[in-house]
């Protein structure tokens, strides 16, 4: 049992759901990306879902395709992540830390060595938007070696075949993109969600995650009545952006917009 399943278990003896908030590393630089950690956590975060640069991130929308952007500016890679989480761990031992990001910079260093510097910096899962279940058969023994969890990405077309083999094949939770398209658009229909995840479940024992269109309280409160984890990434970093260079103002603002999700998600439980 790593961290993930420890805290959903925690969580759900105090009648909880996990609140998991996504920042890009680096966004706007490296040194801002460990305290905004911090002030997740401070605010209520339960886990943290840490996106990793990358040129071509095709399954994000605008708002963070522009805060991979401002961190490649900064040149940041995944040994600098990877520097960031172990920063992390010197303070925090217990918040589990996901790594959100695209194939070609694993494959550039290797499964081995990304799931060893992973693993010895504390990382606790992976989530690799663009590694078919069909395909991940190498990745996946290498990285459960390093008690790594494989988090895999659920639609709404994702048919029954395919998602029985993504639920044989996921480890940590499930995270079910609850819209059409990428991440930051449209509206979310939470009763279509609600009986998507009843499908799931039927095939699943895995905890299961919401995320794409969480811009608000109200939405996650909504949403977390039917799930077990709101992760929340677009409406997070649209605000990293707005108060790019205010770092006071940055972290004040966060730990308010986390807060709000955390009540409202409390209330509904």
């Amino acid at each position: 049992m790593n961290r993930i399943a420890d805290c959903f278990q925690n969580l759900e003896q105090q009648n909880k759901k996990a609140l998991i908030p996504f920042i890009t590393a680096g966004d706007p630089d490296k040194d801002i990306t460990l305290e905004l950690m911090f002030e997740l956590v401070k605010a209520g975060a339960n886990m943290i879902e840490l996106g990793v640069p990358f040129s071509d991130p095709m399954a994000d929308g605008p708002v963070i395709q522009r805060a991979s952007e401002r961190a490649l500016e900064h040149h940041t890679n995944s040994d600098d992540v990877f520097d960031i989480v172990s920063e992390f761990r010197k303070k925090d031992a217990t918040t589990p830390i996901i790594l959100m990001g695209y194939l070609n910079p694993i494959e550039v260093m290797g499964y081995k060595v990304f799931a060893e510097k992973a693993e010895n910096a504390g990382v606790d899962g992976v989530l690799v938007v663009d590694l078919p279940p069909e395909e991940s058969l190498e990745f996946s023994q290498i990285f459960q070696k390093h008690n790594i969890a494989e988090i895999f990405l659920v639609s709404p077309t994702t048919r029954q075949e395919r998602l029985q083999r993504i639920c044989e094949v996921g480890s940590g939770f499930l995270y079910y993109v609850s819209l059409k398209g990428v991440t930051g658009s449209n509206r979310l229909d939470v009763a279509a969600v609600a009986q998507k995840l009843e499908e799931i479940r039927a095939v699943s024992k895995l905890p299961l995650g919401v995320g794409f269109g969480i811009k608000d309280a109200q939405t996650a409160a909504d949403v977390s009545v039917i799930c077990d984890a709101v992760v929340v990434g677009s409406a997070l970093v649209e605000r990293v952006e707005e108060y790019n260079g205010d770092a006071a103002s940055l972290k004040t603002n966060i730990n308010s917009f986390i807060q709000e999700l955390r009540q409202a998600m409390d209330k509904q439980q």
